[in-house]
């Protein structure tokens, strides 16, 4: 007989959070289409429109970060975690679970913190090579922590650490093109080679700057086509700026790409903010890479994610701070030098994990088999 199972998913805030739970319920849904799954984000952010967009229903929170700055605004943000909790409580309570995932985020912190009080099993989705703090604290009740890189018993116990690897969008894969005609397809020039530079959906101001004070480099480098997307709230300023000061034929500003698979296989060489989600997809893809990890991140993670690549050989690594002044000539100096291509992408595509939404839907279902067996045999207790 079938089982109808629950699932609460939990997280979110930036696609580095989406798009993995996205995977792993896509994932959990293909095995058991009749499973209910749940997610909770936080109220105001993208994964409310990404998770129906998806197909699934999601509840917000209204849940906030600290503020690290303005230490005072932590005085609403805490009252702010106390009425996030009462109604993950509620939540749960309604919903019945059988097993609560976190994937990071704001709202995974009050979700998993009420369901393990409520003895739900839950699991702990680990995307960076350094733990959060929340995810530090949560690991003292979690069944299961998925990781995705070696070396996580620095922060918890070892017993529970599973290395899965992180999910990462089906559409790469499913839209991915060989590098000839996915440049066919966005009018490139396969004969030239191809560097795609990106920040993200909202954009890095660093790596816009970097591009802009090297605008005469660019033109020299007739011999490349750089794509170059500016993220949505940097792009007008930005065109302007080129324009201003004469945009380079070889040059395409945009603001999103809409076909990140397609620009992907038509890249020799990306440079990038560090997300440990991005990572998993450069690795996965075998792309060459330089990393320009955000300094505005918790715990610094992005630069150590970056680092963790570095020491394997699989990345090169420039300071946020350096980005102006090294980076569009280190790229360029790369691009051009086929075996730096080559051992780049060969020694990041040693450290993708292909399988990871599947490893970590197969420990989901597990700690729901477990949870239902329990309440099963203590119902049947109860009638005695």
């Amino acid at each position: 007989m079938e089982k109808s199972y629950r699932i609460i998913i939990s997280g979110g805030g930036t696609g580095g959070h989406i798009f993995p739970a996205l995977s792993i319920a896509d994932t959990i849904r293909s095995k058991h289409p009749d499973a209910e799954i749940l997610f909770v984000g936080a109220d105001n952010r993208m994964e409310m429109q990404r998770v129906p967009e998806a197909g699934y229903k999601i509840i917000g929170l209204p849940i906030a970060g600290f503020d690290r700055k303005k230490l005072w605004k932590n005085i609403k943000v805490l009252w702010l975690i106390l009425k996030s909790q009462r109604m993950a409580k509620k939540i749960i309570k309604e919903f019945k679970p059988h097993v609560a995932v976190g994937v990071g985020g704001y709202a995974s912190g009050p979700t998993l913190k009420m369901a393990a009080k409520m003895n739900i099993p839950t699991l702990i989705q680990e995307q960076n090579s350094y733990a959060g703090v929340t995810n530090k604290i949560l690991s003292r009740k979690a069944k299961m922590i998925c990781v995705a890189y070696d070396g996580m018993e620095r922060f918890f116990p070892h017993e529970k650490l599973k290395l899965t690897g992180n999910p990462v969008r089906g559409s790469l894969l499913e839209r991915q093109n060989n590098r000839i005609d996915a440049m066919k397809e966005m009018g490139l020039d396969p004969q030239k080679r191809c560097l795609l530079v990106v920040g993200g959906s909202l954009g890095a101001r660093s790596i816009n700057e970097s591009i802009i004070a090297q605008l005469n480099m660019i033109k020299e480098n007739s011999d490349i086509q750089f794509i170059w997307q500016t993220g949505k709230i940097y792009f007008e300023e930005m065109k302007e700026r080129v324009a201003k000061a004469g945009k380079p034929e070889n040059l395409i500003v945009t603001d999103f790409v809409s076909n990140m698979a397609n620009a992907l296989s038509a890249a020799d060489l990306v440079v990038s903010r560090a997300g440990a989600g991005s990572i998993s997809e450069f690795a996965l893809l075998g792309k060459a890479v330089i990393l320009v990890p955000s300094p505005n991140v918790s715990e610094d993670h992005q630069t150590k994610n970056a680092m963790a690549l570095v020491e394997k050989g699989a990345a090169i690594h420039i300071a946020d701070k350096d980005a102006k002044e090294q980076l569009l000539a280190t790229a360029i100096s790369v691009i051009k030098e086929e075996d730096r291509l080559n051992s780049l992408s060969n020694n990041i595509l040693g450290l993708a994990k292909p399988n990871a939404a599947q490893q970590i839907a197969n420990e989901v279902l597990m700690l729901a088999d477990a949870y239902i067996e329990k309440e099963t045999r203590r119902k049947k207790e109860n009638l005695k």
